[in-house]
């Protein structure tokens, strides 16, 4: 190494970090544009919040917020509504089992914390099912059944067919007329922004309209003396395709396209794979479509890229798949490696605090 021709990092243009000073931080907006000085998921978070800002500042963007994990469970469902309420969210792609367990709290059910001291095979006896250290109630489960049961009894599609987009909005309009509390589905419906469920059949939800289906088809028959092979023939009128088709013509309509994803999975992947879907439209039919691409993107997930899988992939890997807008095409993108519900709540309040602020 010459020492002569060792370089200094402002004349090369770098930026510099910033110590944290506690005693200048009068918001959570502050807090955050601050770590955006600093370093590692310190920095992750500030630019996360920053991506945010502008992304939902932009009016001509379409933000699509996709979820997974045990969000609702884990009480983050507010800070879900108040995205809704805002209007910061035109489409959301989520798990069902998310959406089930937010049902709960929308028809005013509670969720527990978890009694180390209690064994699995207790709470099994009890009607406690556990999601890490807190517990959805079986109760609850067939209250949720009790109103999927009667949203599909007094409701139906035009063409009798259902899509997971189809159902939601005619919960969250059920969910409206019952006024038992705050719920996603009834902010969704509110502000018609649609909810899709790419896995439905995975889900307490795709359960229940399954065995709402059976108990139609079933009707006058010696139930007790059936076989599986027998009870497991009736199949629900859904149709996921009628989503995927929806999704892409929401898609289609967008000038600019940004991602909000808690968590992976399924509603990651469903979400982002609409650019792909429309280039091999165009290679495959012919069309002349234009092909969107994301341009702004934050994540928050602990999944680490190492394990290849689709809810640890960088943004950057997202480009060779033709989902996103590389950076150099105007593509902004934050991943933050961390436990949502440690980061999410700070960073909306920040998020919240500057949009009001600036107007």
């Amino acid at each position: 190494m010459d020492r002569n021709a060792l370089h200094d990092g402002t004349l090369d243009g770098l930026t510099p970090l910033e110590s944290l000073d506690l005693s200048q931080i009068k918001s959570f907006a502050d807090l955050l544009h601050a770590m955006r000085q600093t370093a590692f998921a310190g920095r992750q978070l500030g630019e996360a919040f920053e991506i945010l800002v502008q992304m939902m500042r932009d009016a001509e963007t379409t933000v699509v917020l996709t979820l997974s994990g045990a969000m609702t469970v884990a009480k983050q469902g507010r800070i879900i509504c108040e995205l809704i309420d805002r209007g910061l969210v035109q489409a959301i792609v989520a798990t069902g089992a998310l959406m089930a367990h937010g049902l709960t709290e929308s028809i005013g059910l509670t969720h527990y914390q978890y009694d180390p001291t209690m064994d699995d095979r207790e709470l099994f006896a009890k009607g406690y099912n556990r999601i890490y250290d807190t517990l959805e109630m079986e109760a609850n489960l067939n209250n949720v059944e009790r109103l999927v049961r009667e949203v599909l009894d007094h409701n139906a599609p035009e063409d009798g067919v259902w899509s997971s987009a189809r159902f939601c909005r005619a919960v969250g309009r059920r969910l409206d007329e019952l006024d038992a509390g705050v719920g996603i589905l009834r902010s969704a419906y509110l502000r018609e922004v649609p909810v899709f469920v790419p896995a439905f059949t995975d889900s307490e939800m795709g359960l229940d309209f399954s065995t709402w289906a059976m108990s139609k088809a079933l009707q006058g028959a010696e139930l007790e003396s059936l076989t599986p092979e027998e009870i497991y023939q009736a199949v629900p009128s859904y149709n996921p395709f009628l989503d995927l088709q929806e999704y892409a013509r929401l898609i289609g309509r967008a000038r600019t396209l940004g991602i909000f994803t808690i968590g992976g999975g399924v509603p990651r992947n469903w979400a982002q794979q609409v650019a792909p879907y429309f280039d091999i439209t165009n290679y495959r039919i012919g069309t002349g479509m234009k092909a969107p691409r994301f341009k702004y993107g934050v994540r928050i997930c602990p999944e680490p890229v190492h394990w290849g899988g689709l809810s640890g992939c960088t943004y950057s890997e997202g480009v060779s798949w033709g989902k996103f807008m590389p950076p150099e095409e105007g593509g902004r993108f934050a991943e933050v490696m961390a436990d949502a519900t440690a980061v999410w709540p700070l960073l909306m309040k920040a998020v919240f605090e500057e949009l009001d602020r600036q107007g």
